[in-house]
């Protein structure tokens, strides 16, 4: 049996670690609690790297018993993009015997204040970051992110981003005090005095609904911005994602317990194969959040259908790299070409339409015309992922049927410029590994403008020839209006296209970033200091993570008495 963990032991182990992210979404300064190299986890005595990968394997053909109540079946199906089936069956629920239950521990969370629930949820992501190579593994074996990527996006980084979330959730409920003294005076008469009080008070059960991509990453944003602010928890993961977040679940479950809280309080909401039950839930009454993350087409209907809840979505978009001139080429070609191939195009800040002026660029070196510098980028790439085993790091394995036949698909739109090319990986022979596709495209041209104004989620970028640099704002601007963009790029040493650049993105609500050349890339982001996402254009209605993320997931009750 697990020895309890009191308010006081818990307060004493994290709050240090609260203040600092605290003060790290005040400042915006780099600031991390979780190390990014896997050799840190052997060094600090939690789970070392071979460690880690035998806890994985031990999981594999097993059943992964929550402990929930209203279990009537266990489901499972698995199999990862590297091929290897994983066997492990969690518990089906009958959601109306689950979600009563969930409901049940609410008041006593509620009622442990903001400082007891962000310490209990610092708990639970430091358990989670003991396990990191596991979850590593878990995350790998079921995005098709390597194994590098799947260690520091879905565990450090993903955990930084539960960690912010926890932050921006305290902040929003101590904003309003515990209690006041109100007195309001009355000339000649004895004045008014109430003695107020201010609770914050959970919306009801939220509903997480994972991604296949990047289950933990895109999830704990939301788990933990819900679970901060006193909701129950459902969390309904992708079919083929779903090992990340039932280990999740697994770890919340046990120190909520330790912690005399309801286990409950945090649920898994697994399938069968065929099922979909994300549509029942998110229109149950009891369910009063959704976070979601995935198809534009589903956020829309959550948004439209799930009227009980505040939904919050992070959909689909089509992020634009304008380049117009650089005074670092070759380092503009190299972060291009790691961008465009860091685990194959499959992340939602890829770019995908690169808009060059049809007349070329400027470079320190003399002018490059569009199809030099179209040219020089594919040699870029190629060079990147011209050793196997340097590409399997970068690429992964391609994580769906669906990307390997848009990828295949896009040859056909237009001139390919850089052609995909299939990449064995010996470690797994039947993972999909494919490169990038690179393809000219014309943006005169209405057969062209289909294409390009469509996402094509996975390793496919298209050229897009424009008239000139205000042309390419003017689709800049037209293209996040339209269809949104998690992310922005813009090459250009001149002020004024810069500045037409970044009020553009003003504008439109698009998160830009200028003239990278060094080992930042625009389809990364930095928890505490970046904004994933603004929530202002199509691509997603919220950001991770800032104010409104969170400050919608609970409402403050006022009970007051005469003093």
């Amino acid at each position: 049996m697990a020895a309890a963990l009191t308010a006081h032991d818990l307060i004493a182990k994290h709050r240090p670690t609260l203040d600092q992210a605290l003060e790290a979404i005040r400042t915006r300064a780099y600031w991390s609690p979780h190390p990014e190299h896997p050799k840190a986890y052997g060094e600090s005595g939690s789970l070392d790297m071979a460690a880690g990968k035998a806890a994985f394997d031990a999981l594999l053909g097993t059943r992964l018993d929550l402990g929930q109540p209203g279990t009537d079946g266990w489901v499972g199906g698995e199999v990862s993009p590297y091929g290897l089936a994983l066997g492990v069956e969690y518990p089906h629920a009958d959601v109306d015997v689950l979600l009563p239950a969930m409901k049940a521990g609410q008041r006593a969370w509620r009622d442990a204040g903001a400082e007891i629930r962000a310490v209990v949820c610092l708990e639970i992501l430091k358990r989670i970051s003991d396990r990191t190579h596991a979850f590593a593994h878990a995350v790998m074996h079921t995005s098709g992110q390597a194994f590098m990527m799947a260690f520091q996006a879905g565990g450090p980084h993903a955990q930084d981003r539960g960690l912010e979330a926890v932050a921006y959730a305290y902040v929003e409920q101590v904003r309003t005090p515990d209690t006041a003294e109100w007195t309001k005076p009355q000339g000649k008469k004895a004045p008014l005095a109430l003695t107020k009080a201010f609770t914050p008070v959970p919306r009801g059960i939220a509903l997480l609904i994972g991604c296949n991509t990047f289950p933990t990453w895109n999830g704990y944003p939301g788990l933990f911005a819900s679970l901060a602010t006193g909701n129950a928890v459902l969390v309904k993961p992708h079919p083929r994602a779903v090992l990340p977040l039932a280990l999740t679940v697994q770890v919340a479950r046990e120190v909520l317990a330790e912690a005399g809280f309801d286990p409950n309080l945090v649920a898994l909401a697994a399938e069968r194969p065929g099922e979909g039950i994300a549509k029942t839930l998110a229109v149950r009454p009891e369910i009063r959040i959704i976070d979601y993350t995935g198809s534009t087409s589903f956020g829309d209907w959550l948004e439209a259908n799930a009227r009980q809840a505040q939904v919050y979505t992070e959909k689909a978009g089509v992020n634009t790299v304008l380049v117009e001139s650089t005074d670092d080429y070759k380092g503009m070609l190299s972060n291009l070409a790691f961008s465009l191939s860091l685990y194959s195009g499959q992340m939602c800040t890829t770019p995908q339409n690169l808009l060059i002026p049809r007349d070329g660029i400027r470079t320190e070196d003399g002018p490059r015309t569009f199809d030099e510098v179209v040219a020089d980028l594919a040699r870029s790439v190629d060079g990147l992922l011209g050793d196997d085993a340097r590409a399997n790091a970068l690429l992964g394995a391609i994580v769906n049927p669906d990307v390997k036949a848009r990828l295949e698909a896009a040859a056909g739109l237009g001139e390919v410029a850089l052609a995909s090319r299939g990449i064995s990986n010996p470690d797994f022979p039947d993972a999909v590994v494919r490169t990038p596709v690179i393809v000219k495209l014309d943006g005169a041209k209405p057969d062209d403008e289909a294409a390009y104004m469509s996402e094509c989620f996975g390793p496919v970028s298209f050229a897009v020839a424009v008239d000139s640099a205000g042309d390419a704002v003017e689709l800049l601007r037209r293209t996040v209006r339209e269809k949104g963009a998690m992310t922005v790029g813009a090459y250009t040493v001149d002020p004024e296209v810069e500045a037409a650049v970044q009020e553009a993105c003003l504008e439109e609500a698009a998160q830009l970033s200028l003239n990278l050349t060094g080992g930042v890339y625009v389809n990364q982001t930095a928890a505490f200091s970046d904004f994933h996402g603004s929530g202002g254009n199509p691509a997603a209605n919220s950001a991770l993570t800032d104010g409104a993320f969170v400050a919608n997931r609970f409402r403050v009750v006022e009970v007051r008495r005469e003093a």
